[in-house]
């Protein structure tokens, strides 16, 4: 079963016609009224075409729609809304937004809450670390282990009196 999909768009000015194969049926684009002498931008939005899905093996019409350019771009302008709309609702009104970066935190205040208290226990981690090293510095000294230092005895030459 061989099957194509054209598009044919008939005008005074311009004749264009793409194939290619999908798994479907036959399209044919035809405009049904005749082009306007004066070819304005509003004009052109409203020109009427014909949209007919054929099965290429039979010829059989499958279904026929009547389209415009104006037509078209609605339909896309209120499917992208709504599409934006539902995603925007789902982000707002569900659990999904706790997933996103600096939304959902809470209040100002608890926002605040939170950035004291992680301060507090940086300090306290701080702390510790610290406390950690003097007692294992200690029990060295205790068990006789002297601690080396990393430093170097520097000699500095000895600076002249002048008496300028």
């Amino acid at each position: 079963m061989n099957i194509s999909l054209t598009f044919r768009v008939f005008t005074i000015h311009h004749l264009c016609e793409l194939d290619f194969n999908p798994s479907a049926a036959f399209l044919n684009f035809t405009n049904i009224n005749q082009v306007m002498e004066n070819n304005s931008t509003l004009k052109r939005l409203r020109n009427r075409y014909r949209m007919v899905i054929l099965n290429e093996d039979t010829y059989e019409e499958v279904t026929r729609f009547r389209l415009s350019r104006w037509g078209v771009y609605t339909v896309f302008s209120v499917l992208f809304i709504l599409m934006t709309g539902l995603t925007a609702a789902l982000i707002i009104f569900t659990p999904l937004k706790y997933y996103l970066p600096g939304v959902g935190m809470g209040s100002a205040r608890q926002v605040k809450e939170l950035r004291e208290l992680k301060m507090r226990t940086d300090s306290m981690e701080h702390a510790l670390r610290m406390q950690d090293n003097y007692l294992n510095n200690i029990q060295k000294v205790l068990s006789g282990k002297v601690i080396s230092l990393d430093t170097n005895k520097l000699s500095l030459p000895k600076l002249e009196n002048s008496d300028d």
